[in-house]
């Protein structure tokens, strides 16, 4: 007998919210690792200073949008529900915004610039994903994200 609900139609349980717990907490793992790699190896520079800086405001705020997600979380541009709550009422993508800035202050810190100029390279990607959310967001949610959209950057 199948069962639907909470267990997924199968009743093996649904491994996505695991997947993304695993996820989250890895890269909580890896960027604290970073930050501390940076400071223990890296010459104590400006560079090093501003990188932490920007690593230290942009990763906790990361985290948090990506809390704040919930269940709306995804690899690729779906809309499963409209977050507008939080970090979301003011900004439609906190998870790039501050994931960029979170990435690009550990660059800056580890001070190995080719990296750090590839890691700009990448940025306008995030953009089109962003772009990519906007369109699936706006054909499920029409005026009420039209709406949600002009309260908002980014």
């Amino acid at each position: 007998m199948e069962r639907s609900g909470e267990n997924g139609p199968t009743g093996r349980g649904n491994a996505q919210p695991m997947i993304r717990r695993v996820l989250l907490w890895g890269d909580v793992a890896f960027y604290f690792a970073l930050l501390v790699l940076a400071v223990w190896i890296r010459p104590r520079t400006a560079a090093l200073g501003v990188g932490v800086i920007l690593a230290s405001v942009g990763f906790p705020l990361w985290v948090l949008a990506r809390i704040q997600l919930g269940s709306a979380f995804s690899f690729k541009a779906e809309a499963r529900q409209l977050v507008t709550t939080g970090l979301y009422a003011r900004i439609r993508h906190p998870v790039y915004v501050f994931g960029t800035l979170a990435g690009l202050g550990s660059l800056v810190a580890l001070q190995v610039w080719p990296i750090l100029v590839f890691g700009l390279a990448l940025t306008p990607i995030t953009m089109l994903r962003s772009i990519r959310e906007d369109r699936a967001l706006k054909s499920v949610f029409g005026a009420e994200y039209d709406r949600y959209q002009a309260q908002t950057w980014f």
